[in-house]
């Protein structure tokens, strides 16, 4: 199961579930590069950013964003 990090609150991070429930979990044990709006799973061991997901889901983002300015001008 993916999660989003949806933000940071003190020292917990609140990831988004795939289901649209949330969970928190103390940002010491994620990655060190983890910030908001990664993708991120539990290999079992250890919580992994999605880099490959987390880039795609970034640039879908941005192309949704400047169609909408486009459409604006």
């Amino acid at each position: 199961m993916k999660y989003s990090i949806d933000r940071f609150e003190g020292e917990c991070a609140v990831l988004e579930k795939e289901d649209g429930t949330f969970l928190n979990v103390l940002h010491k044990f994620l990655p060190e590069n983890a910030r908001e709006g990664d993708l991120i799973q539990w290999d079992g061991t250890v919580w992994v950013v999605c880099m490959e997901q987390t880039m795609s889901r970034r640039e879908a983002l941005l192309a949704y964003r400047r169609k909408l300015l486009e459409g604006n001008s």
